[in-house]
């Protein structure tokens, strides 16, 4: 009842439709990566799958925004299905040692790896923070972690078109504007392919989608 309601409010408020430009909806296991610029971004891209695909779909999300309080806990927990991470910020890293944060980086890609299992999908933002809409930011190591941990999941490339405006970063109330989400070709990481040179495929896929 209540996910339903999520998914109707979500799709009045953004006037989202999908684009399936480079695959079709499945329900097999895939890491959908996006770029991000607003807190709508995966309630969005989730509400726009099948139903039967998002319910096998769990957002990657950050801990620090979705457990505070009662109302986002639910969410997260009963409607979303959401795997909730630690986040490090510039704080965090000026405390941490290098080794510590590779340990922490290391343990939250294990963490997402082990939410799949051997059913589910996920929804994924590797630029690890929010960016203007402008530019798509470059993309941190975790995908390429995750591609080498589970290879027989598919990526697939989802350009987020227009959420920006709908609830800008740093703003409260969102403004009902049209949105659009885009999924591209699904991509593998390629036997022997370095890491550089795999996010730099993968960022360049989501641009595709912006420039179609």
């Amino acid at each position: 009842m209540i996910a339903s309601l999520v998914v109707v409010a979500a799709r009045l408020l953004s006037g989202a439709q999908p684009r399936w430009t480079g695959c079709a909806p499945s329900a097999r296991q895939r890491i959908y990566f996006a770029n991000h610029t607003s807190h709508l971004d995966f309630v969005v891209l989730w509400t726009v799958l099948p139903r039967a695909v998002r319910a096998l779909t769990r957002p990657v999300a950050a801990r620090d925004y979705w457990e505070p309080t009662a109302l986002r806990r639910y969410l997260a927990a009963r409607v979303f299905n959401a795997v909730l991470v630690d986040r490090q910020d510039r704080a965090d890293q000026s405390v941490l040692g290098r080794a510590e944060r590779v340990e922490a980086a290391r343990h939250t890609v294990e963490c997402t790896a082990r939410a799949l299992g051997s059913r589910y999908s996920l929804i994924v933002f590797p630029e690890g923070t929010r960016g203007s809409g402008a530019e798509v930011g470059p993309f941190k190591s975790g995908l390429y972690h995750l591609g080498r941990l589970r290879p027989d999941v598919e990526l697939v490339p989802t350009y987020l078109e227009n959420l920006n405006r709908i609830l800008p970063k740093g703003e409260v109330v969102p403004v009902p504007l049209m949105a659009s989400v885009t999924f591209g070709t699904p991509l593998t990481l390629a036997a022997g392919e370095q890491r550089d040179a795999f996010l730099a495929r993968a960022r360049g896929a989501l641009l595709d989608l912006r420039r179609a």
